[in-house]
């Protein structure tokens, strides 16, 4: 039997979805859509995203917009279950992972939030996000990061993000790489993109000022990460998923 470990803070509520990219990389699939509305398994990454949120009880989710900006707010309108939707609207100029999130600072709120890839998907031995909710310590952490082993991902190659003390602290992959990647889940205290303008950067910023603070931790994720980054990933993560529905039925 596993043992749960109780959740040391408030359980989180809120949470940022990064939705507004082009998804160069997936086309033809983003030919006539936007990354977050390509379908895996009859269902849009979007979805996939904003369903597993709610099943942990996040209730409100902001998600940024740009690419093909009206079909994918129509889209977020039409859902019947959970989170609320908020718009954070970028259809003037894409801001990038990190200029959006301070775009997004009034909606989301003082606590903690989860930041979202749309294009992270799993399958999990375990709860992944309650994981993540709590592991969540806000006395020691600023950022706490989900990471797939090198040995359980499908749609990356190269020489991994970070390398994992034992105290479960952070740090860049030097030259010789790591076995770890960024999953694209992170839990993360909004105050930290204060400082930043409104303009074009990568999160990598905020990042650093973490790492060099030492308050980035990280989260194994218990199970099968899939990143859903261009057309051969696609094809390579609905087979997956469609043999895990097979192997259910049977």
């Amino acid at each position: 039997m596993i043992e749960v470990t109780p959740i040391k803070n408030a359980p989180i509520t809120a949470a940022m979805v990064m939705a507004a990219g082009h998804g160069t990389r997936l086309r033809p699939l983003t030919n006539a859509t936007c990354k977050a509305m390509v379908k895996v398994a009859d269902k849009t990454l979007i979805d996939h995203t904003l369903d597993r949120l709610y099943q942990v009880g996040v209730k409100r989710a902001i998600v940024n917009i740009h690419t093909f900006a009206d079909d994918l707010e129509a889209h977020l309108h039409k859902r019947k279950t959970g989170p609320e939707i908020i718009i954070s609207d970028e259809r003037e100029e894409l801001l990038e992972t990190g200029g959006g999130v301070v775009k997004a600072l009034p909606l989301l709120g003082d606590n903690p939030v989860f930041i979202c890839n749309i294009d992270a998907m799993w399958i999990g031995f375990e709860d992944v996000l309650g994981g993540m909710m709590r592991k969540w310590d806000a006395t020691k952490m600023d950022e706490l990061f989900l990471l797939a082993p090198r040995r359980a991902t499908l749609g990356l190659d190269g020489r991994g993000d970070f390398t994992l003390a034992n105290d479960g602290r952070i740090s860049r992959a030097g030259v010789d790489g790591s076995n770890w990647f960024y999953a694209g889940i992170e839990i993360f205290k909004p105050h930290l993109a204060k400082p930043f303008k409104i303009e074009k950067f990568s999160r990598n910023k905020i990042w650093n000022a973490t790492l060099k603070r030492r308050k980035a931790f990280g989260h194994i994720l218990p199970g099968y990460w899939m990143h859903v980054g261009d057309p051969k990933a696609h094809r390579a993560t609905e087979a997956v998923l469609m043999q895990k529905t097979i192997m259910a039925k049977s």
